[in-house]
């Protein structure tokens, strides 16, 4: 790229790392803080040798002690590949009982399940005997009103040769990862509340719900969306105001049923689009379908809004004169088995470490699940943490390799949850049905919803195929996570997506369709980046890449 593109690069490059994404700033509910400083660590079993006097040399007579708090996916992936070492010690803490894990089906994208394959070659094939796969069906958006294929996507071309899509029972993807673990590893019941860094020596103290301390090298917080390891990290409370995770402004009914559709076996998912609202319908095999309602609604509408009828009945009403698939499924579907749930989500941030301690997952990225990649980036964390504890020879070399993990991850998920709430920004509150102009037998013209939300979902039609082939070869071609971005990518996303919010900008207003660059939480700070570095030879080639890895090591240094 020549010398004269210079002020075009950078300025595509500030607009992604400067503009403000503007996530919902309302929260509710009441703060609540990590409860580690009402226990008393003289009365837990605190064997201080084991603590401080520790050899920096891993061995397999002195291995890596690494504690996970929580049992989720990522967990479960991380614990999984290092136990395999002969020179880690693992050890799982999970706070609900084994009985209690999440039911209900996750959906693996092709970035997840290449990440399986190349971790545990054993593990992918009994996933691959149990998942639906959807990558090689039809799936795309209809009119949630008139029933008609809006756009489709296609799931298969961005794939190359990694493995298509797919959705499974989320238990059945956990017990596939604990028959695998050696027995003991998993500790079910008793939660990590807070954590300890030891300043004299090697070793972080992680202090559980009952007061026990374990001794580790390191601790991995996989804790989800209400994160006590964050909150310890960042001196912030778990949940509510100042938490950093915040209500998205939406909520999400969801039921799971037997369901003879027309299409099974031939659509893999359908978003059904309309006016403030949306519905997926999903094939997770054998014949069920597992399906989503999204609405904008207050917080806590889910226990303050009155449904004298029951929750069915409910949504039946708010859904009267959509597509018929959708009342069917809705009135196929037990009331019992219809749940609701209010979406948060996090600005990303740039604070995934503190010494010997990193986060993973929802605790540190949660995203609204419009792209269903939550789970997905959960594994590539586990992915990229796992090569680099590995590499690991002595305990000196900890919080090195755990920044290392943090900026190979940082800004690719960064950038997957900016559009994962902008796909949710732009479908609520952009789409409706889309315009039609037709004639009638009469011979008279008649104009079909051609209002400005009409008109304006109408001229999206055509980009989106594009934008959605450019979004997924981004998802599915960068699991590895060598570099910080996809540069080639990135920047397409970026010009097929202000496409977008151009057409979009009269009815989505600025602080929603910025969401889409995800990157609030890694502003505000001087990158104090010298341009100039940047310029390769004396005839002032320069390459753009050195830009984005400035930017990286400047929010995820090497030394403090």
């Amino acid at each position: 790229m020549r010398v004269n593109c210079l002020h075009v690069a950078i300025a595509l490059i500030a607009l992604l790392v400067r503009r403000s994404v503007g996530f919902s700033s309302t929260t509710g509910g009441d703060t609540f803080r990590s409860s580690y400083i009402e226990i008393s660590a003289t009365a837990a079993n605190d064997d201080r040798a084991s603590y401080i006097d520790n050899d920096a040399t891993i061995s397999e007579d002195n291995p890596l002690r690494v504690i996970i708090a929580g049992g989720g996916i990522g967990s479960l992936v991380v614990a999984n590949s290092l136990c395999i070492n002969p020179k880690m010690s693992i050890q799982v803490l999970e706070k609900t009982d084994q009985s209690k894990r999440l039911a209900g089906p996750i959906q693996l994208g092709s970035n997840a399940l290449a990440v399986i394959q190349e971790m545990d070659s054993s593990i992918f094939k009994n996933i691959t005997s149990s998942i639906t796969s959807i990558g090689d069906k039809v799936n795309g958006i209809k009119s949630g009103i008139t029933d008609d294929w809006y756009s489709q996507f296609d799931l298969a071309s961005p794939c190359g040769d990694i493995p298509y899509s797919g959705v499974m029972e989320r238990q059945t993807l956990q017990q596939i990862y604990f028959d695998a673990l050696p027995r003991g590893v998993v500790e079910y019941g008793d939660a990590v509340v807070s954590y300890e860094i030891n300043s004299d020596g090697y070793g972080v103290r992680a202090i559980t719900e009952s007061g026990r301390i374990v001794h580790g090298d390191c601790l991995i917080g996989a804790d989800g969306i209400w994160s006590s390891i964050r909150s310890t990290m960042r001196d912030e409370p778990v949940r509510g105001e100042g938490s950093g995770c915040t209500y998205s402004g939406y909520t999400v009914f969801d039921g799971e049923l037997a369901y003879d559709s027309i299409d099974n076996g031939e659509v893999g998912y359908k978003v059904y689009i309309g006016p403030k609202q949306y519905f997926v319908a999903c094939d997770i095999g054998n014949g069920k379908y597992h399906w989503y309602a999204f609405m904008a609604k207050p917080e806590g509408s889910s226990i303050e809004e009155d449904k004298p009828n029951g929750t069915s009945v409910y949504l039946q009403n708010i859904f009267d004169g959509w597509a018929h698939d959708i009342k069917d499924i809705i009135q196929s579907t037990v009331e019992k088995d219809i749940g609701q749930r209010d979406l948060y989500d996090q600005a990303p941030s740039k604070k995934w470490t503190d010494g010997n301690v990193a986060l993973l997952g929802d605790s540190v990225h949660t995203m609204m699940p419009s792209l269903c990649q939550g789970g997905c980036q959960a594994i590539e964390d586990a992915y990229v943490l796992v090569e680099e504890l590995n590499s690991v020879s002595s305990r000196d070399e900890i919080e090195i390799k755990l920044r290392t993990y943090a900026r190979r991850r940082v800004v690719r998920s960064a950038v997957v949850q900016g559009l994962s709430r902008f796909a949710s920004d732009i479908i609520i509150r952009g789409f409706d049905t889309p315009a039609k102009i037709r004639k009638i037998e009469d011979g008279t013209i008649k104009f079909e919803n051609c209002n400005y939300a009409g008109v304006v979902t109408k001229l999206l039609q055509p980009i989106l195929p594009l934008f959605f082939g450019i979004q997924f070869t981004f998802l599915f071609s960068g699991w590895r996570n060598n570099s910080a971005l996809d540069l080639n990518s990135a920047l397409r996303l970026l010009l097929v997506g202000g496409a977008i919010l151009l057409i979009c900008s009269g009815i989505v207003e600025e602080s929603a369709l910025f969401a889409g660059l995800g990157f609030e939480g890694l502003l505000g700070l001087d990158l104090d980046i010298n341009i100039g570095s940047v310029f390769k030879t004396s005839n002032d080639v320069f390459d753009i890449s050195d830009i984005v890895d400035a930017f990286v090591h400047k929010l995820v240094p090497n030394e403090s």
